[in-house]
């Protein structure tokens, strides 16, 4: 039972959220149906990481186990669970390919 990397998927934060920092913890709410999201550490360095180019299995071995000492397959499973949440509410895009439109970048 491994990951499959057959399954790649590519994450992005969605430009319809507010989120703001709180001490270590990011909150994040959906201006799409208004649920609230408060974002432990591991979640908010992989939403940090959403950048819609970078695999989510890269993001989860490279930041989530080598920052936070997780075990790989702990890891990719609790990722996949709160990718799937936040996206079911609009706040994470899921894609089974990279984004590479330069158009879609978050105003700075």
């Amino acid at each position: 039972m491994g990951f499959d990397s057959m399954s790649e998927k590519y994450i992005s934060r969605s430009t319809a959220i507010a989120a703001r920092m709180l001490g270590g913890e990011l909150m994040v709410m959906s201006s799409t149906d208004s649920t609230f999201f408060t974002l432990n550490e591991v979640a908010t360095a992989i939403w940090q990481a959403a950048d819609g180019r970078t695999p989510l299995s890269e993001i989860v071995s490279r930041v989530v186990c080598e920052e936070f000492e997780v075990e790989p397959s702990v890891a990719h499973t609790d990722a996949e669970q709160f990718v799937a949440e936040l996206s079911q509410h609009g706040i994470l895009m899921v894609s089974d390919h990279p984004n590479t439109d330069p158009g879609v970048q978050e105003p700075a």
